[in-house]
């Protein structure tokens, strides 16, 4: 659906207001995070922000990946205060 929109001034900001039928289409409410992207040839996509689970990010992880370099030296260092371990 195409519809014309007009950008207006809030303060010192400037909001789209996007017609209901828009917003019942794409299933979105007012407080939904939305990242943006623009194209080469001038387009705005608004897509709803990835809410990630942490099982989902683990998974990706890579378990036999070498340890870095500072969390190595971390484990090695020497108590400098009253730290109980």
């Amino acid at each position: 659906m195409q519809v014309e929109i007009v950008l207006r001034k809030f303060g010192n900001s400037t909001g789209a207001v996007f017609p209901p039928a828009i917003l019942k289409d794409l299933g979105l409410k007012a407080g939904v995070c939305l990242t943006m992207d623009t194209t080469a040839e001038g387009k705005i996509m608004l897509a709803p922000k990835r809410r990630y689970k942490l099982s989902e990010l683990i998974a990706q992880c890579n378990l036999n990946a070498a340890r870095p370099a500072d969390m190595v030296l971390w484990d090695a260092a020497k108590p400098a205060g009253q730290e109980a371990f």
